[in-house]
């Protein structure tokens, strides 16, 4: 299958215009995206691709026709519009972040979705297909299209760049950043309208109804990974790509699987990958120093009670029989091991004794008790 595929890609133009287009859009997602989700707005990219959905149907039905190009723009307005409302019933009232992200949420598609209630009665609606964009369809991309995006990636790659420390500030302590003297509430509004941009650059592939995954699904798999903001923001943009092409490559490969469901299930295994086997916060690894941790005390605990064992006697490197730990239910014969290997202790014959830095460190822990 990847081989037929790579075959495909390099004699198919439409296919390498498709998968440079999807992993353009994924790449400035995940850049992007790792914002939202730093700024615990994960549901701000669901609000906004749905609120979108209203702005499409209006501009078709100022247009009369279905132009991208207008359409988008349409999406575009609602969107910052949507992110307006956002703002404002945040800072005007006293409704915390979600209960506005999801207010915005249903009342814009509820209306999105009675204007292509509307619009399908009309004489012209079977020359629509606004219903396209409630799930994407990547093989409508045009390289124009293609270019569009680049250009909106680069700008915004270079609106990062340009703004980055005025970015990360923000991000990590606003009211500091505004005793700075910094135009906190423009660098926000800046942030957010890039966002808002990235998601309707993402509809006509994605659609409505899964551009939020996009957005939040390669930023939240990267910060598994790092506590870095700049590696966040790279790895995001590279596992976004990657998904974009990877989600490309199967759809292309296997009969009717559309490209944009397809590419946030990548995306989505990225997540449950990183979730699970990330070094820093992955579950596996998380687990496995918990048992560490444990097999730890249950070590040092049994370094303590042969240290009261020996603590008043004359010799306290005088050998012990082990039996004697039997008293102890902590110990086994593998800890016992790992206290020799670590030079702690020494058998010798069914014997134990403690070796002088054995002893000097279960006093430290003795006193430390205490």
């Amino acid at each position: 299958m990847i081989q037929e595929y790579l075959e495909l890609l390099l004699v198919d133009y439409t296919l390498q215009v498709i998968t440079l287009g999807t992993a353009v859009l994924g790449a400035v997602c995940g850049m992007l995206g790792s914002f939202a989700v730093l700024r615990k707005q994960s549901l701000l990219g669901d609000a906004i691709s749905h609120a979108s959905l209203p702005g499409i149907a209006i501009a078709f039905l100022v247009l009369g026709v279905k132009d991208n190009n207008g359409l988008l723009l349409g999406a575009l307005a609602s969107g910052l519009l949507s992110a307006i409302f956002i703002k404002g019933i945040i800072t005007k009232t006293h409704l915390k972040s979600d209960t506005a992200l999801g207010v915005v949420l249903s009342t814009f598609f509820g209306f999105g979705m009675l204007l292509l209630t509307y619009i399908q009665k009309l004489p012209n609606a079977n020359q629509s297909g606004l219903e396209k964009y409630l799930f994407g369809q990547a093989a409508t991309l045009l390289a124009s299209d293609v270019w569009l995006m680049t250009t909106i990636s680069g700008i915004s790659l270079l609106v990062v760049l340009l703004f980055w420390k005025e970015f990360k500030m923000v991000l990590f302590d606003a009211d500091y950043t505004k005793t700075l003297g910094f135009n906190v509430k423009f660098i926000d509004t800046l942030i957010t309208s890039f966002i808002v941009i990235s998601i309707v650059m993402g509809l006509q592939t994605v659609g409505v109804v899964l551009m939020s995954a996009m957005l939040l699904a390669p930023a939240a798999a990267a910060r598994q990974w790092t506590n870095s903001l700049a590696k966040m923001v790279m790895l995001a943009g590279l596992f976004g790509a990657i998904s974009g092409v990877i989600g490309t490559g199967i759809s292309a490969s296997a009969n009717n699987l559309s490209t944009g469901p397809v590419i946030v299930l990548i995306a989505t295994l990225f997540v449950m990958f990183s979730f699970v086997f990330s070094p820093i916060r992955g579950l596996l690894f998380k687990q496995i120093k918990l048992w560490k941790n444990r097999n730890d005390l249950k070590l040092m605990k049994t370094l303590l009670f042969m240290y009261n064992l020996v603590k008043d006697h004359e010799n306290v490197a005088h050998p012990h029989k082990i039996q004697i730990l039997n008293n102890f239910q902590g110990y086994t014969r593998k800890s016992l091991n790992r206290l020799q290997a670590e030079n702690l202790i020494l058998l010798e014959k069914g014997n134990w004794s403690l070796t002088e830095k054995g002893f000097k460190t279960a006093k430290n822990l003795y006193t430390q008790e205490l």
